[in-house]
């Protein structure tokens, strides 16, 4: 079993995961902005970490002791067209969703190689691979998360450290959606886009639903235990789809084949 620190258990996926891992025997490490949010988790430890402050982050790692893999979990949404959105609400977003895994791997990895092994884990989203509109800086902070797990991978491999992107579709978590923050929703020139947008995520594999944050946490304690687990992970029937068809089709048969599917005529 191993010692895992998660960030972002208040709610979600990492709080799914926080309770997964340790139903699994592991010892859990819970994280969260405020730590009275995660009191109830089964964990060997409950502490404030906010990834957006390196001081934050070197103090909790400084309580938890030695860590063998790190669930990067924390992460916040953002929609709206790429003209209309404040550029200081994509900084903020790539403060969290990407600079904030970064630091936490650069102040964990160097542990991890010094130990002789470690697993990182970084949650992504299929966004990652496949932007689509209203969601292009959501997508740019996961893609960026992606190229950076990538080379990460190829660097500490030879250190005995795996690391692991999970790539869930879309998921049942109505505390992440509450807290994304909607841009341009009540002025034109893209209400028609949204409207159809939104109707689409339910025309992908009709009645399947989104994904439960149980099935993506399930999905990453298996990650964390086994290692022949793949680099990439798809969690969701809508990821599976996606990536498969983005494996192998073309940018204008994949995009002919999702307007189709999704029925989306803008």
């Amino acid at each position: 079993m191993s010692r895992v620190l998660i960030t972002g258990c208040s709610s979600g996926i990492g709080r799914a995961t926080a309770i997964e891992l340790a139903r699994r025997g592991h010892e859990v490490i819970a994280t969260a902005r405020r730590p009275d949010s995660i009191l109830d988790l089964d964990a060997v430890e409950h502490l404030a970490l906010d990834v957006t402050d390196e001081q934050s982050i070197n103090d909790a790692i400084l309580v938890a002791g030695p860590i063998d893999t790190l669930v990067n979990n924390a992460g916040i949404g953002l929609s709206g067209p790429i003209e209309m959105v404040p550029l200081v609400d994509v900084q903020q977003m790539f403060d969290v969703n990407l600079y904030g895994p970064i630091r936490t791997m650069q102040a964990l990895v160097p542990r991890m190689r010094q130990h002789g092994g470690g697993v990182v884990v970084n949650v992504s989203s299929i966004a990652g691979r496949v932007a689509g509109p209203l969601t292009g800086y959501y997508s740019a902070t996961k893609r960026a998360l992606e190229a950076i797990s990538e080379a990460l991978h190829y660097e500490v491999g030879h250190f005995g450290i795996r690391v692991v992107l999970i790539e869930p579709g879309l998921v049942d978590d109505t505390h992440f959606h509450t807290r994304t923050h909607h841009h341009g929703d009540d002025v034109g020139p893209y209400d028609e886009l949204r409207r159809q947008w939104e109707a689409a995520e339910h025309n992908l594999i009709p009645g399947s639903g989104p994904t439960p944050a149980t099935e993506v946490a399930a999905a990453i304690a298996d990650a964390v235990e086994d290692p022949a687990t793949p680099f990439r992970v798809p969690v969701g029937d809508d990821a599976k789809l996606i990536a498969a068809a983005r494996t192998v089709l073309d940018d204008a048969s994949f995009e002919e084949d999702l307007r189709v599917d999704l029925g989306v005529s803008w």
